[in-house]
């Protein structure tokens, strides 16, 4: 034990940074899959049928592929059309990656989700004489949101386990921590049993605060 206490302060480290990963790529994984979504519920066959393929595409790739792809294959791109030495940030990257996986899926999440509501409350938001951006905001996005929570909670958990694969490419990442602990004193076990453990942990702190969102969008709804 004495080995496992000479690298907690590293192990917490990478915990943070796994921790940082993980919410920025929630954020803008959430506002992607809300534009996504509104592109696939558009009246309008240009905007909804390529948008359909691109989230298609990016639920049936691998995310360790999209990983690979948005670390090496984007600063390539960028160095081969700009002729510089530009190099993107394994955080970056990670960011890139798993929110672009984590909007394909919550796009759907959300497009079920509007779905799901009754249509005759758009017909009173319009009887009400809102505008589409009223409505949306006002009715639609609130309730969308109710319905989405649970789900989102879901991949919420797949996103927070899937910033290992960032490890890959260089991130300082809980994982990778743990590996440079594992190698530097030889006891991989002992550090990646830890690692796991830790894992384990950040999803039981995450499992109550979804747990108070969706009781905090079911409370205007009890009775």
């Amino acid at each position: 034990m004495d080995v496992l206490q000479a690298y907690t302060g590293q192990l917490l480290q990478g915990a943070l940074m796994t921790v940082q990963l993980a919410c920025t790529a929630l954020l803008c994984g959430l506002a992607l899959g809300l534009l996504l979504a509104a592109c696939q519920l558009s009246r309008h066959g240009w905007l909804r049928r390529p948008v359909a393929v691109l989230t298609g595409v990016l639920r049936g790739v691998p995310e360790f592929l999209v990983v690979l792809v948005c670390y090496f294959g984007l600063s390539n791109l960028i160095n081969n059309h700009f002729d510089s030495a530009f190099d993107i940030s394994p955080f970056f990257a990670g960011v890139v990656s798993l929110a672009l996986v984590l909007g394909a899926y919550a796009s759907e999440v959300f497009r079920g989700s509007f779905v799901a509501l009754e249509r005759g409350q758009l017909e009173a938001a319009r009887s009400l004489g809102l505008s589409p951006v009223q409505t949306f905001f006002l009715v639609r996005l609130p309730q969308a949101w109710r319905i989405a929570i649970p789900s989102l909670g879901n991949l919420w958990q797949s996103l927070l386990k899937d910033t290992s694969l960032v490890s890959v490419v260089g991130l300082e990442d809980l994982l990778k921590k743990s590996n440079m602990a594992a190698q530097a004193s030889h006891q991989p076990f002992l550090f990646l049993m830890a690692a796991a453990l830790m894992y384990f942990g950040l999803l039981a702190l995450s499992d109550p605060v979804f747990s108070a969102l969706e009781r905090r969008a079911q409370r205007p709804y009890r009775r």
